[in-house]
């Protein structure tokens, strides 16, 4: 079965809803990347360093990144020879192949991490603005609506109204929020949390947190003691630290990760409003450029659009038109 048979095929016996998210979710980058995609084809008809040099502009435009591009680049060239391909057109299906490599390099689990014996702690980092208290409130109601019981812990407590709209969100998934005081030292609450996880036997433990990178040091300080505490509360715990990343910002996404990366032990990437930016080749840098899994895309602004990464359905949403012209192809 090849490349594009076994995707089609997974999408297929897949839900459809995960497909169609992905596809719609995408549409922006879908649309840009893709017209791109096929203006540079009508240009160029025969590969050549032209065409690549085009290339290059075109997916640094889509915000994969200067180092990764050039590296896909390369792939792409080597690829080429390889199989001696000279028409661009044949090379569209091949620039989906490398993307794909790029995306399942060391099969990474996109799964989140959970405690079968216990509590499970999930601590949440990254700058105001990217959706971080959106992100606790959407996981909450997933976890919810999987049967298992969640607690919320504001300590995001620097930010001013940060802990009323961890309570809105607490209140629409129906979880309980433990909560101080503004400017109260967000490691007591994330301690009180853990004691109240316990007394109830709670199975996951949200936890939000300030994001002021202005004031760089003192959060990063703040981070460590929140995980000392953690810690020693929870032996083992957390089990993800979840870096949330706002996908419209580009190439400043890229760059929080790599601070919060030096401050904090991220496990794993959610980058939030996938569907509002037309720039999703950040995916690919996040994934090339800092060996980390995107865990979570926000694909909406619904409680239910925040989806678990698929590397193959982003790749149908990203290029589905090429899943279908091959279909239609082989019905021929």
């Amino acid at each position: 079965m090849n490349f594009f048979d076994r995707i089609k095929a997974k999408i297929t016996g897949s839900t459809e809803s995960v497909s169609e998210k992905f596809k719609d979710g995408l549409s922006k980058t879908r649309k840009s990347f893709s017209d791109g995609m096929n203006n540079l084809v009508k240009r160029y008809r025969k590969v050549d360093e032209d065409f690549f040099e085009e290339l290059e502009d075109l997916l640094i435009e889509s915000d994969v990144g200067v180092t990764t591009v050039l590296d896909l680049v390369e792939k792409l060239k080597d690829e080429s020879r390889t199989r001696n391909i000279k028409d661009t057109e044949q090379l569209k299906t091949v620039i989906v192949e490398v993307l794909s490599d790029f995306l399942t390099k060391d099969k990474q689990d996109t799964q989140l991490r959970l405690n079968p014996d216990g509590l499970t702690v999930i601590l949440m980092v990254g700058v105001n603005g990217a959706g971080k208290t959106t992100t606790v409130g959407k996981l909450a109601a997933r976890f919810r609506s999987e049967g298992r019981s969640v607690l919320l812990a504001a300590a995001d407590t620097f930010r001013a109204g940060a802990i009323d709209q961890l309570q809105v969100w607490g209140d629409r998934a129906g979880v309980d929020v433990i909560r101080h005081q503004e400017g109260s030292d967000p490691a007591s609450v994330i301690y009180d949390a853990i004691k109240a996880a316990k007394s109830r036997n709670t199975d996951v433990l949200l936890c939000d947190t300030a994001g002021r990178l202005q004031n760089k040091v003192n959060l990063m300080k703040e981070l460590e003691k929140i995980k000392r505490v953690i810690q020693r509360e929870c032996p083992g715990a957390p089990q993800e630290v979840l870096l949330v990343l706002d996908a419209t910002t580009g190439q400043n996404a890229l760059n929080q990760a790599k601070l919060f990366r030096q401050a904090s032990d991220v496990t794993g990437i959610v980058l939030t409003k996938l569907d509002g930016t037309a720039k999703g080749g950040i995916v690919l840098g996040i994934r090339h450029e800092l060996n980390l899994p995107v865990k979570l895309v926000g694909l909406g602004e619904k409680i239910n659009d925040l989806q678990t990464f698929d590397a193959d359905a982003f790749l149908y949403g990203l290029f589905s038109e090429l899943f279908t012209d091959s279909g239609e192809q082989e019905n021929h």
